[in-house]
Order: C-alpha cells, then sequence, then structure tokens
C-alpha cells in the first residue's frame, strides 16, 4: 500500500497556507491547496502573538477542504533557527549522531539544552582531506514548541518540523531540472522575511534568512501615501485602487516609487548575500534566481533583481509539474508564488529523514 503523503501546513506571517498532495507513479497530483489570510500583528518576528487566530486559520482550512489525513508537515526560519554547513572528521552515521551534540556546542550560539538538534551528511569527501561536509541545523526548542503546539490545537499530528528554505528547495527539486554542474539561488519573499538557499551539485551549500519581506512594501506604501494597511496592501498587489474611495486620485507612480525605493533595498540584501557566497565559495557563481513567496507577484521588484544580478531571474511555479484539476488552474496559477513552502512541505512523507 502506498504511504500517504504529509499534509502540508505552511504557518507565514501574513496567512497560513495549506496544500495537500497525492503520488501516482511518478505524478503528483493537487488534491487541496488553500490560504485564510491572518490579521497584522499575528505573528511578530517569528513569534505567535495570537495562537488562538493561528489554530482558528488551521482548522478553517482543514474544514473547508474536508481534511482527513492528520499527519501534518510545517517549517519554521528565523533568529531562533541555526543552519551551519561545517567540515568534520569522516564517520558514519551512527558515530555523527552519537558526536553531534558535542561539535554542535562549537557552532551554535544558543545553550545545546534548549535546542533541538538535526544533521545531515552532504558530502562525504569534504574539500578538507579526511573530512565530510554536512549541515547542521539547530531551532529553539520553545519556538518549535510553539508551532507544533498550534498545529496539535487544530487536531493534527506535526509528524515533520522543515526549515523554510529546505521546504523551498523540495518544492523546486520537484519541478525543475537541475543541472548538476550548475549553482541555484532560492529565494523565497514571505510577508515578514526573505530565506536564501543557493543549491550547487544538488546540495544546500549557503542559507539566509533577511528581516525583510512583503510587509516593507506595503508599510513604505503606507508611509508615503497616507492610507490604510488594508488601502496599502491594495495597492500594492495592483488591485482595487480605482475602488477605494480615499485613494482614488492617488496616481500609479507614487505607488510605483514606493514599491521601487523598496526593492532596491531587498535587491542589494539579496546581492550583497549572493556576493558573500561568491567570495567564500569554490562552487561556480549562481546561473539564475528563482524568486517564490507573494512579493514574486510585483513586477517591479523582478525587474529590480534582473538588471542589478545580471543573470536570469525566474518566477517560480511550485505547481508546474503537479497535475492539477481544471477547476484550480486559475486560482493556482494566480497564488503560485505563495505556495512554494506549502507545496514543499506537502512533498514529504511521515518520516522522512
Amino acid at each position: 500500500m502506498a504511504r500517504k503523503l504529509c499534509l502540508g501546513i505552511d504557518i507565514g506571517a501574513s496567512a497560513v497556507k495549506l496544500c495537500l498532495l497525492a503520488r501516482s507513479k511518478r505524478t503528483y497530483m493537487l488534491e487541496r491547496f488553500g490560504i485564510v489570510p491572518l490579521p497584522s500583528e499575528t505573528i511578530v518576528d517569528g513569534a505567535l502573538m495570537n495562537s488562538a487566530r493561528v489554530v482558528e486559520a488551521i482548522t478553517e482550512l482543514i474544514s473547508a477542504h474536508r481534511i482527513k489525513v492528520k499527519q501534518a508537515a510545517i517549517a519554521i526560519s528565523g533568529h531562533s533557527v541555526i543552519i551551519k554547513k561545517i567540515p568534520l572528521p569522516q564517520m558514519t552515521r551512527e558515530e555523527l549522531e552519537d558526536q553531534i551534540q558535542w561539535e554542535a556546542e562549537q557552532f551554535i550560539p544558543f545553550d545545546i539544552n534548549d535546542v533541538n538538534l538535526d544533521v545531515q551528511i552532504v558530502n562525504q569527501e569534504s574539500s578538507q582531506k579526511g573530512h565530510m561536509d554536512v549541515v547542521l541545523v539547530a531551532a529553539k526548542k520553545d519556538y518549535v514548541n510553539e508551532y507544533t503546539s498550534v498545529v496539535i490545537e487544530a487536531g493534527l499530528e506535526p509528524v515533520i518540523c522543515d526549515i523554510d528554505a529546505f521546504a523551498v528547495q523540495n518544492m523546486f527539486e520537484a519541478n525543475y531540472e537541475m543541472q548538476p554542474e550548475k549553482t541555484y539561488a532560492l529565494v523565497n519573499i514571505g510577508a515578514a522575511k526573505t530565506n536564501i538557499n543557493i543549491v550547487a551539485r544538488g546540495i544546500s551549500t549557503f542559507t539566509r534568512d533577511l528581516t525583510v519581506g512583503g510587509n516593507t512594501f506595503t508599510e513604505e506604501i503606507q508611509k508615503q501615501l497616507s492610507v490604510s494597511r488594508e488601502e496599502a496592501e491594495a495597492l500594492k498587489i495592483g488591485s482595487g485602487a480605482e475602488k477605494t474611495n480615499n485613494v482614488d486620485m492617488v496616481v500609479p507612480q507614487e505607488v510605483d516609487r514606493a514599491i521601487r525605493s523598496i526593492a532596491e533595498s531587498v535587491t542589494t540584501e539579496i546581492q550583497r548575500s549572493i556576493d558573500f557566497y561568491v567570495a567564500t565559495s569554490a562552487d561556480p557563481a549562481p546561473a539564475a534566481i528563482y524568486i517564490s513567496g507573494g512579493s514574486a507577484r510585483l513586477s517591479i521588484l523582478i525587474k529590480a533583481i534582473e538588471e542589478r544580478m545580471g543573470i536570469p531571474i525566474i518566477v517560480a511555479d511550485p505547481f508546474r509539474q503537479i497535475v492539477i484539476a481544471d477547476g484550480d488552474r486559475e486560482y493556482t496559477r494566480l497564488m503560485g508564488p505563495t505556495a512554494a513552502v506549502a507545496v514543499g512541505l506537502a512533498l514529504r512523507f511521515p518520516g522522512d529523514s
């Protein structure tokens, strides 16, 4: 009997997204996808300020989409999560499991007793002779518990806690052909933060979280045009301006100017991260940047990154290789970029390492 995939639950700063896939031979099929927006300040700097509203959003999605699957995969990121690629002396997986707590203490700025640790061997032969490359992930236990608790309260069983950047990589690998000799930058621009993951030889070699995201654009529009947050959000996504009485007289150039100013700062941060990677890595510079997240729908931002970086910028389509029922095509096409993490989580099986 074929194993069932996890239910992907992406708890983001602006919305909760749900994705359920089914696997048939070599094909993935979309069974359910939905989004419930969250009020601003529900999640601040990754902390759940209103966990009851998050539980309500998850249960609303489960009910609306008649979800029967109970085993869920979630993801976290931010300053409570540390990801490091480190060289360690070559050893077996069992030896690594025994020694990782001691090894991790040298690299983790938190008390080792306060974190959940995970480690993956990504290269048995490091550039350092007699060493192997491993990716070490440490997440604060109270932070993980905060997110698993709301999922449990919503009636689900959280069986996987992934990292946003790695979930986006899962999505990317399922939808795009990666050439092994090429390097790719995966940039997921969420509401409150941006995750950068550089993949070389099929392996995540560099990750960074930036504290800028879609909310930064909204706040700049709000400040520049003296409109409410809701009006600023509507203007940002290019809809609702003509329907909003208080902003009838706003010329589009003013909105564009506000978006462009933030786009330049976001682009600078992305460029700095990629420049740092190029300067410190033996692998080639990224051949292309794949952008996901709600802000991937901002053409001004995409253009700014393209002009600055001088390499192809592709808006990632998380449903590119997934079979979608005809009635859902338009909705998934529209919301596609926001689904990157949820799809990446929905590709996981319970018990995956």
